[in-house]
Parts: structure tokens; sequence; C-alpha cells
């Protein structure tokens, strides 16, 4: 007779399960009591009874191969005695910002639209030393004064010691303690040289970081910075490449206004690179012809906005994150395809990222903006698409969350089409001294060259302007002949157009735009 399975016998069964249990729980009890004993040792670092020298120190002597001997180490924000390193130590004074200030008292204020700006000021130390390591403890909050004068602060010692009396670059280091990470738009992610548990190590690139601090707080500046004015520094030192760049996603809607882009920056005689990065919509007939126009196609996936409607216009607007993946530049502005530039821009990339101009003071408009590429802020930028909310759900508010601090352009660089009077059509002139027209509404290649079919619109009125669309068929006539057939129009806008021209007329309104006899052969075209 085969022998019976061994198991085990029914009395002993609930024992065992209870001796099991008490076994766990003590075996759970001890790993959290060796995890809270863990995270003493390395909170005790900062603590000011410590007697060690902490973790990072010994981590940034490894780093620099021991270079830094008997390094000046400035604190900002923390107190840190006692390490074995007070001969080293320099606490960093500065006279804190008041308490009552919020976020929008440091933006500028205009006088007038054309004129000067009052630019306020975040209390910087009154003095500097030359130091070899900075310690600091950032913060938390997001648009909080007090954490974007402590980064600034930062960021303005490492300047003053990163370069020496004969203006040459010397190494400097920071070291941000605690939880919180420092400003990505002051600090970039490729300078950090070393993450620990609760610190990072962050080796600037002294150049870039002198860009965001010789800009005024609170994104006020009306003009480039010079970097020949300041004795420390000249741009010819260094070298960059720098682009242009747009993106066309979803479909070809925007083809003939990226043609019209592509000639008005050849027009200005610029010197830079002019890059698109397409998507799978864009044809290979489309394609041929924005390279005829100018540019240098890049192919992408696009980017799906998590907080876009399915369908939405700005479903995909996330795919102008890729221009971050364009690493064989230094620089790059985009624009978007339906502006048209009228004045050189190259000057523009003496500005640091991010740079724009204005949407309602403390947010942007990012249809032109000028950013500094990275693989590791595109990763970055990434990882929060989930986590920072959008405001219309597309690029613009999400990337005004993840750049609360940017720099400014003055309106003329980035002119958006818009008028508060959508009846009187003398106050729908565009200024003379434009750098780039922004066409919001109906684009100019959807209406006919003879006037700007949003006057038809009792709802798009605020978007008319004959003077701003006669700029932008200016540029079309100066593109080859080959290249305006990408413009024409389509039976589907034409019968668009004619609708709302008759809307108009019944409407009656007293500009009369739908009274003008059109000569636009496009509108027979398609």
């Amino acid at each position: 007779m085969a022998s019976k399975p061994l198991f085990i016998k029914k009395k002993t069964f609930p024992l065992l399960i209870v001796l099991l249990c008490l076994t766990l729980t003590l075996l759970i009890h001890t790993t959290i009591y060796n995890l809270h004993l863990n995270y003493q040792e390395i909170t005790i670092t900062h603590n000011l009874n410590a007697t060690e020298q902490p973790h990072w120190y010994d981590k940034l002597q490894f780093l620099t191969k021991n270079r830094l001997n008997k390094p000046r180490i400035g604190l900002v924000n923390v107190e840190l005695a006692n390490h074995g390193l007070a001969d080293h130590l320099v606490i960093i004074n500065f006279e804190k910002v008041d308490k009552d200030k919020k976020w929008e008292h440091f933006l500028p204020v205009y006088n007038g639209e054309w004129g000067p700006m009052k630019c306020p000021e975040v209390p910087m130390p009154p003095s500097y030393e030359k130091l070899d390591v900075v310690v600091a403890q950032v913060p938390d909050g997001v648009r909080d004064v007090f954490r974007l004068q402590v980064n600034l602060v930062v960021a303005n010692v490492l300047v003053n010691s990163g370069w020496d009396d004969n203006g040459d670059h010397r190494e400097v280091y920071v070291v941000f303690i605690g939880r919180s990470r420092p400003m990505l738009e002051i600090f970039r992610c490729d300078d950090m040289i070393w993450e620990g548990v609760d610190y990072r190590i962050y080796k600037p690139d002294i150049k870039r970081l002198y860009e965001k601090v010789n800009m005024p707080v609170g994104s006020c500046m009306n003009s480039s910075p010079s970097l020949q004015s300041t004795g420390q520094m000249t741009a010819n030192k260094y070298t960059s490449r720098e682009a242009y760049v747009t993106v066309l996603h979803s479909s070809e809607a925007y083809v003939c206004g990226a043609i019209a882009l592509a000639q008005s920056i050849l027009q200005t005689n610029s010197t830079k690179d002019l890059i698109l990065l397409a998507d799978h919509s864009i044809s290979p007939t489309s394609l041929r012809g924005l390279k005829a126009a100018g540019w240098k196609i890049k192919l992408i996936e696009r980017i799906r906005s998590p907080h876009a409607k399915k369908g939405a216009y700005n479903e995909y607007n996330y795919s102008k994150l890729r221009i971050w993946q364009l690493i064989e530049y230094t620089k790059v502005i985009f624009i978007d395809a339906d502006l048209i530039v009228l004045k050189n821009l190259d000057e523009l990339f003496n500005h640091p990222q991010l740079s724009a101009v204005e949407n309602n003071r403390s947010l942007f408009n990012s249809g032109l903006i000028l950013i500094e590429p990275s693989q590791c802020m595109f990763n970055t930028l990434m990882e929060k698409i989930y986590t920072l909310g959008s405001y219309n759900g597309g690029d613009q508010g999400f990337l005004n969350e993840a750049f609360t601090w940017w720099h400014r352009f003055h309106s003329m660089v980035n002119y958006l089409k818009y008028f508060q009077d959508t009846n009187n059509n003398t106050q729908h002139e565009i200024p003379d001294n434009l750098y780039t027209i922004h066409y919001l509404g109906l684009k100019p290649w959807m209406c006919y060259k003879d006037y700007d079919c949003n006057w038809d619109m009792a709802d798009h009125r605020r978007y008319a302007s004959d003077s701003a669309h006669k700029r932008w068929w200016k540029v079309y006539e100066t593109m080859n002949s080959k290249l305006r057939p990408f413009c024409g129009l389509t039976k589907q806008m034409d019968t668009r157009i004619r609708k709302w021209r008759g809307v108009a007329k019944i409407a009656g309104f007293r500009d009369g735009h739908w009274k003008i006899i059109v000569k636009d052969t496009r509108q027979t075209l398609g």
C-alpha cells in the first residue's frame, strides 16, 4: 500500500500559523527600526550637533579626485557647524524678502505699451567672496518668492566665484541638501553630477548661469543682455550652435504657414539653421515643399496632452516638447507656424532659457520661446506631464507651470494679432516696429488675399486686421511659384468663407468687408 503524503496534522497547523505571524511581525518591526536608524544616520549629517564630515563632502572630494584641498564653502539658508569643516565655512548673509510679498509683486510694471518698465528687485548678498563650494537648502513651494531668492542667491554666488580676475572660468560646485530640488529654470539637470539620498551635487555651466543672473528678476528686460559690458566675459569666447524650429503634427493645415514662416526668416538674412519637426500626418509631397522652403526636416512621434479633450485642437500640442531633444544645438527659438518674421531675431539668442513674451503679466505665450535643448530636460518634462496641470489643456498651460520664472521679450517680438475694439476698423492697424506677427483666429491662407475674413465672424472680429493680413501676403508674393500651390484654397475653405460673408452681409457689419469684390484667383481652386 502506497504511503500517504506527509501533511501537517490538523492539531498543529493553527499553532504554526500563530508562530509564523509572530515571526513576520517581529521581522517587520526590526526592519522599520533599522530603516529609522538609517534615516537618522542620513539626516544627522545636517544636524548642528553632528561631529563627522557630511556624506556629500566625501562624495565631492571623490568626484573632484581630491582637487578641492581645504575648499572654501559658503552656506545659503542652512546651518552646518561642527563637521570638521569649521575653518572652511562662510555664511552667506542676505536680506530676506518681505514675507508679505507675493509672486505678482515681483513682476515688471509697464509705463505704457512701448515705454520703459519698472523692474522689481530681490535682495542679493551685499558682497561676495571667492568660494569653491556653495551648500544650500531650497524651500518648498511653487511661485514662492523666498524659494526664488535662495536659488538666485546661490546662482549669483557661484557666478561671482566661477570667474577669476583674468576673465577665465574656474570649477565651482553647489550642494543642495534636503529633499527639495532647486528650480530647474535656474539649475540645469544636465549639471547634476551626483544624487544622494538627501543631497544633490551640481557642477554648473558658469556661462549659462551667468546669462540667467544677468537678467533682472521678475523676467523683466526688453533688450538682449550685453555680454560685453560686464568685464567678466565676452561672447566671442564661446561657441554655440543655434536654430529656429517649428513643429507640424496631426494634420497638414499649417503646412502653408510653415512655408511662409521659413521664407520670412530667410528674408531677414538670418544665419541660423531652420529645423522642422514633423509627424507621420505630413505627406511626402508636403515634406518636399517644406524642404524647398528652407526647412531641415526631422521626423518625430507626436505626444498627447493628458489634459486635452479627445479630438480637441490642442490634443497633441505636447509634441512641442520634442524641441528639447534637439541636443545638437545650444539654443533654439521655437516659432509657431502661424507667425511670420519681419525683422532679424538672431540677437535674441543672447537670452537664456526660457525667454518669451507675456500673455498676461505672470504667464507667457508659448508661440515664440527660446529654450536650451537637453535630453535630461526633456525627460524631466515628460515625467511632469501627469503631475503638472495646464490651464488651457495644451503646451502653453503646461510650460507655464514648469517654468514659473522666465525671461521677458518685448511684445513686439511676438505681436499677438488681437484687438479689444471689435467694431472700429481704424483701431486694427498694426505698429510699424514689429519683429513678428502672430496670426490669431483664422489664418491668412485660410482667407482671401483681398481681406482678413475674421471680419465676417462676430466672435472673430477681435482677430481681424487688414494691415497685418497684407504683411503675410507680402511674404507669399515673394515665394517661388512652386511653393504657392501649398497655400491654395480647398473647396471646403472657400465654401466656409462664402457662408460667413453672407452672414456678415445679413448682420450689416459697418466695416463693409462683405461688400469687397474678391479678385483672389485662389477662390476658384480646389
